[in-house]
């Protein structure tokens, strides 16, 4: 075993000489939230979708939280990135977030940033864009949907997502 003694990049070049300026994104950055709801109807089917939050492409996602009244006795959800309807509506990464969650029990802010391990612990530091293996900055923003992979068929239910993010 070994004694190691590491720093996050912001405390590498904040004690670097000279001081290496931070982006704001990951220090001392302000944070802030989108949040949306939706009725999931009692007959939602797999493959069905709730866009419920839109942040821009450069935004770092610290949480995402997922509330949801109980769907009874099925219903489970991907949680993920979608294209706005102004840029196509097209599925980015159904599953960014979270895979196959279970919807069958009460749910109040639960956290599933990294449920599906696409967006990882390392991807924090990265802008949306990045952490979604582009290039470059589209400069637009993303719609954070549920897509249903296990049907609702027995009771309608609320869903919610709260977003927090810097920029």
């Amino acid at each position: 075993m070994a004694v190691e003694a590491l720093k996050s990049t912001t405390l590498t070049n904040a004690d670097a000489t000279p001081v290496v300026l931070n982006n704001s994104r990951v220090a001392r950055a302000a944070v802030q939230q989108a949040v949306g709801f939706a009725t999931a109807d009692a007959v939602a089917s797999i493959g069905s979708t709730y866009r419920l939050v839109r942040v821009p492409s450069n935004a770092c996602a610290l949480n995402v939280f997922l509330s949801h009244t109980a769907f009874t006795t099925t219903g489970a959800t991907d949680i993920g990135v979608y294209q706005t309807a102004a840029n196509g509506g097209a599925v980015v990464d159904a599953d960014f977030f979270a895979s196959a969650v279970l919807l069958t029990t009460l749910q109040n802010e639960l956290n599933v940033t990294h449920e599906a391990v696409v967006y990882g612990v390392g991807d924090k530091e990265k802008p949306l864009w990045e952490a979604l293996g582009l290039a470059a900055d589209p400069k637009r923003d993303y719609d954070i949907a549920l897509t249903l992979t296990a049907a609702n068929q027995t009771a309608a239910a609320k869903v919610a997502l709260r977003v927090q993010y810097t920029q």
